[in-house]
């Protein structure tokens, strides 16, 4: 088949990647994939409408906590699109216009959620450090500058991308690696080349989720230095009961991430596809479902008031 000399985005389209070998049980499949997104949907939903009915949660931690569960809904959105075209509808092309966009929203929600573990990090440093300031230091006028700022980072750091992906040339149609677009999964299918892109790409990297990564790390050393000087061990464990959540958030969003990208660096072209895909669907499908779990069990106020909405002449 001949090569076009200039493709371009609304002249060829991506393939997007069944699960490979469950490609004749694809309505089974789509069972659980349609239970994650609506767990996600309702888990993530009923914090945001918690943290905002009630005004005794109007503190920084669930200010901060309905901010992550805006990113879950974002992300889940993003991914829904192409995921539920592949596995309900069978429709495995995506123009590559839209895939570009998809790409688009998948990375800034992702790195928006990474921007909000940080700032979930630095509000739990804040108070155990300096308890007696948390409330002013953290008012809301601060939290809605912060969130502004982890908006407009992810947002403007990942505009040029879509850009500079439509300039490259590509084959009419090209198999991507999942059922979703991924910045790195598009470039690699590029014929031509690709240096400011990946430069690009891994410039957003470093300086949002590496170093997000990084300070995030530095908060909990200051946290535990600081809860090691507390004499009551009882004290100790309330300080640190406070965390548990939020070091689950962490786990669960930088965990596969860390995992894909150790594994695309170092990792044998003989391991199976299996892999990459589970690894991705951890990193972009699990957090938004876990998320709300996590934060409902864990946190007794959340819990309290969920259970209130579910069974309020019980409660």
């Amino acid at each position: 088949m001949a090569i076009p000399e200039n493709s371009n985005a609304s002249s060829f389209f991506f393939i997007l990647m069944d699960l490979p070998g469950l490609e004749s049980a694809r309505c089974w499949t789509a069972i659980p994939l349609c239970s994650v997104y609506v767990l996600s949907v309702l888990g993530n939903v009923t914090i945001i409408y918690t943290v905002k009915s009630v005004p005794g949660l109007h503190t920084p931690m669930y200010l901060f906590l309905s901010m992550l569960s805006m990113a879950d809904l974002g992300l889940s959105a993003s991914t829904l699109p192409s995921m539920v075209a592949v596995f309900l509808l069978g429709q495995r092309k995506i123009r590559a216009s839209v895939c570009f966009m998809q790409l688009f929203f998948i990375h800034t929600f992702s790195v928006t959620e990474s921007a909000v573990l940080l700032a979930m990090a630095f509000d739990r440093c804040v108070a155990i450090q300096e308890p007696l300031r948390y409330a002013t230091i953290l008012t809301t006028k601060r939290i809605r500058a912060i969130g502004l700022a982890v908006v407009t980072r992810s947002a403007a750091l990942h505009l040029p991308l879509p850009v500079l992906l439509g300039r490259l040339q590509f084959q009419p149609v090209s198999a991507l690696s999942h059922p979703y677009c991924v910045h790195p999964d598009v470039l690699r299918l590029s014929r031509s080349s690709t240096l400011v892109n990946s430069g690009l790409g891994l410039f957003v990297m470093l300086s949002t989720l590496g170093m997000d990564a990084v300070l995030i790390l530095l908060s909990y050393v200051l946290i535990l230095k600081t809860v090691l000087n507390i004499a009551s061990n009882a004290d100790r464990l309330k300080a640190f009961n406070t965390c548990i959540s939020h070091v689950c958030a962490v786990l669960l969003f930088y965990t596969p991430l860390v995992s894909l990208s150790m594994i695309h660096r170092f990792g044998t072209k003989k391991l199976p596809a299996q892999l990459y895909m589970f690894l991705s669907y951890m990193h972009f499908l699990m957090p938004p479902v876990l998320n709300p779990i996590v934060y409902s069990i864990k946190t007794k106020e959340i819990r309290v008031r969920i259970l209130r909405m579910l069974q309020p002449k019980k409660l």
